[in-house]
């Protein structure tokens, strides 16, 4: 008999842990604006991100979400796990008020769950997996807590950002490929492209529709700045790029931003100078807009050069995100 997940609750913390409900998204949301004024991201996730924590088929809310209150039901620390169905993948979430730092909470959260995940895998008839967290070199405190458990880092990411004040350069796709803006028409196909475009690049897994629903309807998403490349002969999307605006972008970056989260194309229209097209398309739609720079993160890694292309674009780093993986065997 495995064992309950209750038994995976930590313990020896002057906290009191429970699972997360809707009535906590507030005081969640709260928890997490302390966070962000000690750590200083980039973005801060939103009520529409936390409430698709709770209702995505890749979490149980119940056994993959931990929220710890202090004796007033404050919010101290919060964690989760999410996997998509059959993957050996798991990825973590979560943290700890800055006030209760240096208590021994992250490395419970932590232990709670490696052990959540440890049972994830088990439930599946898995017999080895990876926990995979992404952490800001800016916050110390979490890459000195993934180290200490015998986390290893296997990625860098760099986020970059551009200003629009600067030349914006004209590229033209080549003939017979013309760039639309997204539209809900087109969205499954931008989809399936995305899917295809990505299936080589390090860590990603496909995106089902319920995923990419979430990332098409999101509030921060921005169709009338996202883009697909159509083949006229054929009338398929060759490439695409989603974009997306936080509101909040002033305030945590200094300037407002649009941020490219998606950009691909696929193999059979590579070399034909797409992806540099459709960010400069996007940036003439930012600049519109009045937005002041342009932004987009980026593997360090990637083997396909994407690095050198938004340098050569304008953009600069700005900061690294490090992703750590922990082995688990079941």
């Amino acid at each position: 008999m495995t064992t309950p997940v209750s038994d995976f609750f930590p313990t020896g913390t002057p906290l009191q842990w429970r699972s997360i409900t809707q009535d906590d998204i507030g005081p969640w949301q709260d928890l997490l604006l302390r966070m962000a004024e000690a750590d200083e991201p980039d973005w801060v996730e939103e009520r529409a991100d936390l409430e698709q924590i709770l209702t995505s088929s890749k979490t149980d809310p119940v056994k993959d979400t931990l929220l710890g209150v202090d004796d007033g039901g404050v919010p101290r620390a919060v964690g989760a796990i999410q996997r998509n169905p059959g993957s050996t993948l798991i990825h973590s979430m979560g943290g700890v008020d800055p006030a209760w730092r240096g208590r021994g909470i992250g490395t419970a959260l932590y232990g709670w769950q490696t052990g959540r995940a440890r049972r994830r895998l088990d439930d599946d008839g898995a017999v080895a997996g990876v926990l995979r967290t992404y952490a800001e070199e800016k916050v110390p405190s979490l890459l000195a807590l993934l180290e200490a458990t015998g986390n290893t880092v296997v990625r860098y990411f760099t986020e970059m950002t551009r200003s629009l004040q600067t030349e914006i350069p004209v590229v033209e796709p080549a003939p017979g490929l013309t760039i639309v803006t997204f539209t809900d028409e087109l969205s499954d196909a931008v989809r399936l492209a995305h899917n295809e475009a990505f299936q080589d690049h390090w860590g990603s897994e496909p995106r089902d529709e319920e995923s990419w629903r979430f990332t098409v309807t999101h509030p921060e998403f921005r169709p009338e700045w996202s883009l697909a490349v159509v083949d006229e002969a054929t009338g398929e999307v060759a490439a695409y790029q989603l974009a997306s605006f936080d509101p909040s972008s002033g305030d945590l970056l200094g300037h407002t931003e649009g941020y490219t989260d998606l950009l691909g194309v696929r193999r059979n229209w590579r070399g034909l100078r797409l992806a540099p097209a459709l960010l400069a398309e996007a940036m003439r739609r930012f600049k519109a807009d009045g937005i002041e720079h342009a932004g987009l993160g980026v593997d360090t890694e990637n083997p396909s050069g994407a690095l050198g292309l938004y340098e050569r674009l304008g953009y600069e780093p700005t900061h690294r995100v490090r992703v750590y993986e922990l082995p688990i065997k079941v």
